[in-house]
């Protein structure tokens, strides 16, 4: 074999070994991909943190039962007892939701809730399909996307402002078989206008913080793989 040989097989193992080499790392999952963003199941650390927030945490004593005992700390139920006082209608019925689902975090839940409605506000207002359609119930969704038609064809544009959630307390919960609904008072602060197609406000203020008051419920059936929850229904209140 002459010289010219052995340099070439020389440099088709070099060329090898880094081929294998790349194989072995490209392709692969490092765990470090971004993840499409779920306001339900999002880790703290990567949920948006309320526009109004001051930054303080203060860690609240756990509730007591009606006989003054404090809930064992042991209990399964712990955190929902801490949430919400135990032998109430809503604390039972959180305990059912836990006991078909005990991934379920209430806490974790209403501070999706918040996310989640800012998202759908804002979305609304900017005329963001894709967004809506993630978030809703198809019926509420065909509600949403009729009137953004509607705005669209009488060239109607919408400015909005989120200031910040005021209130955000959760109301009620059912389980029927796998289907789980809750519901939230939520008492938000918004600033928001409607322009007609010369630029003119027809509805709203662009520079009036108004206070918003909606009831919103949620809904998830227990079985799917999917933990993503849909709004199912919408109430604005006076």
């Amino acid at each position: 074999m002459g010289t010219d040989s052995i340099i070439t097989l020389f440099f088709l193992i070099v060329a090898a070994l880094i081929f294998l080499n790349l194989r072995s790392v490209l392709g692969k999952r490092t765990g470090n991909e971004k993840q499409p963003y779920d306001p339900f199941t999002a880790k703290d650390a990567d949920r948006p943190k309320p526009t109004m927030d001051d930054g303080k945490v203060i860690t609240l004593p756990p509730r007591r039962t009606a006989t003054g005992d404090a809930p064992a700390a042991d209990s399964k139920y712990e955190e929902i007892d801490n949430f919400v006082a135990v032998g109430t209608e809503l604390n039972t019925a959180l305990r059912k939701i836990f006991d078909a689902d005990p991934t379920f975090s209430p806490r974790q839940f209403a501070d999706g809730a918040r996310a989640a409605y800012e998202m759908i506000v804002m979305a609304f207002a900017e005329g963001d399909r894709k967004a809506l359609k993630s978030l809703l119930s198809n019926d509420v969704y065909e509600g949403f996307n009729t009137a953004i038609n509607e705005r669209e064809k009488a060239g109607e544009k919408v400015k909005s402002t989120f200031v910040g959630i005021e209130k955000a307390e959760m109301t009620g919960a059912t389980i029927d078989s796998t289907e789980v609904t809750i519901t939230m008072k939520i008492v938000s602060q918004l600033i928001s206008a409607t322009y007609n197609s010369a630029g003119e406000i027809i509805d709203g203020n662009a520079e009036t913080v108004g206070e918003v008051k909606d009831q919103w419920t949620f809904a998830r059936d227990t079985r799917s793989r999917d933990p993503n929850w849909k709004l199912v229904s919408t109430q604005s209140e006076a």
